[in-house]
């Protein structure tokens, strides 16, 4: 396995892994990541940002199988938001959401103070890491949150 920045010949497969992964949970509805803008032109999307990245896990095959990054949120340049951190079924159970979350983490640490999150209760599974990693759990999506069909949103001090 190898893990590295998105390149523009990943943005297709990243797309793929993402949908994949919601519309397996149900999720492939509006306001959820299933239709974000961005989806199609990622790597784009993180070399416009300077204080964000976006990293894939690549197979020894070159399939990628995991995915995950960070960006500024809306609104408080103290705050950035974990991003579209996904896994493969075919590579779930071994290890790569801790990897790419501790490379996110220490990352992130740089440039801001908290990391936001935004998800839902169907990620049993994902809802576990986040809380394994110290996310504590909110109220409410915090003001600026775009994806309405989530019902969990947590916080972590960097």
């Amino acid at each position: 396995m190898k893990v590295r920045a998105i390149e523009s010949r990943d943005n297709q497969a990243v797309k793929r892994l993402i949908q994949t992964s919601l519309k397996s949970f149900d999720l492939d509805v509006p306001g959820t990541a299933y239709f974000d803008p961005q989806l199609a032109n990622l790597t784009e999307y993180y070399e416009a940002e300077s204080a964000g990245a976006y990293w894939v896990v690549e197979s020894n095959t070159g399939e990628i199988v995991a995915c995950g990054g960070y960006g500024p949120f809306s609104g408080d340049s103290t705050i950035c938001e974990l991003q579209k951190l996904y896994v493969a079924e075919s590579a779930q159970g071994k290890g790569l959401s801790k990897l790419l979350m501790n490379l996110i983490l220490e990352t992130a640490k740089v440039d801001y103070r908290h990391i936001y999150l935004e998800t839902t209760r169907k990620l049993a599974v994902a809802n576990l890491l986040y809380q394994k990693y110290g996310f504590l759990a909110l109220d409410q999506p915090l003001a600026g949150s775009e994806h309405e069909t989530m019902d969990l949103w947590y916080i972590r001090k960097l």
